[in-house]
């Protein structure tokens, strides 16, 4: 949960939030027009996953807004990747995480903003346009959160977990049989509630206590995971893959991620990764 608090006097922060809050309102701007079926651009990328011009828009403006305050080099999903393996610190950004949610009419897309640093992430932000909420993991202490209609400040502060597990799925779970083996599984370890929903959105439904574990068999790429990551650790989750080892960014060939489980503490992760082992066909 959030309690209000006072505005943060971190530079960083204070540059970053208006970059924010403007791709959001572009971002709502592109989805009331295709929503309102106005003529829209859809591309295909090479691995046939929807682009659109909202994913280009935003990206651009939000490239050329960070040039503006920062001299460090940015890996975006759309754009310029082949000088990554220079890089020991760098911003990590998918300007649309959740094409697909925008693309179905869910408001469930996201921004991920993030600040890496060797293999791993240490700044972060991550915004729900629809939402009006940027959710801000500071070099150090609690995750923030800044409504942009109401220009309130929030900090994050622990609550007791409920009796029932609260799991969060992506929506495309509904129709892959290793998320029904891995429920099952769970169900003979724990009581569970679970809820569908998009992108990194469901990371901030951890920070909001409405996901307590979010499991991942399908791929991700390093931007879809970065900031949300950087947001639940901060809190005293995690995330790791299947063998519990947390994720780690810039380091390899592919910016591809294999499957993981997201939890927002120790003892849903040993929870998460005993169903694992229980699985009938363990991935």
């Amino acid at each position: 949960m959030f309690i209000t608090t006072t505005a943060p006097q971190d530079p960083m922060i204070l540059q970053l939030v208006p970059i924010v809050t403007q791709a959001c309102e572009i971002l709502r701007e592109e989805y009331q027009r295709y929503c309102s079926g106005a003529e829209f651009d859809v591309e295909r990328k090479k691995d046939n996953s929807p682009v659109t011009q909202a994913d280009y828009r935003a990206n651009t403006y939000i490239t050329e807004a960070l040039a503006q305050i920062s001299t460090l080099p940015l890996l975006s999903e759309e754009g310029d990747k082949s000088k990554r393996d220079e890089w020991t610190k760098f911003w990590l950004l998918d300007p649309l995480d959740g094409t697909k949610e925008f693309l179905h009419q869910r408001p469930e897309f996201t921004i991920n903003l993030s600040l890496v640093e060797g293999e791993k992430t240490t700044f972060a932000m991550l915004a729900i346009p629809c939402e009006h909420n940027i959710y801000i993991c500071p070099i150090k202490g609690m995750p923030l959160k800044y409504n942009t209609q109401t220009q309130l400040w929030f900090e994050y502060a622990p609550t007791e977990l409920g009796i029932t597990l609260q799991v969060g799925l992506s929506q495309s779970a509904r129709t892959k049989p290793e998320y029904a083996d891995y429920l099952a599984a769970l169900s003979r370890l724990s009581p569970y509630t679970n809820y569908y929903a998009g992108s990194a959105y469901k990371f901030c439904m951890m920070l909001e206590d409405q996901v307590d574990l979010y499991p991942r068999f399908h791929p991700t790429c390093e931007w879809d995971t970065s900031a949300g990551q950087c947001l639940i650790e901060r809190i005293g989750g995690g995330l790791v893959d299947f063998k519990g080892r947390a994720f780690i960014y810039n380091q390899r060939d592919s910016l591809l991620n294999n499957g993981f489980i997201a939890y927002k503490n120790d003892a849903i992760k040993d929870l998460a990764l005993k169903a694992l082992a229980q699985m009938d066909d363990k991935p």
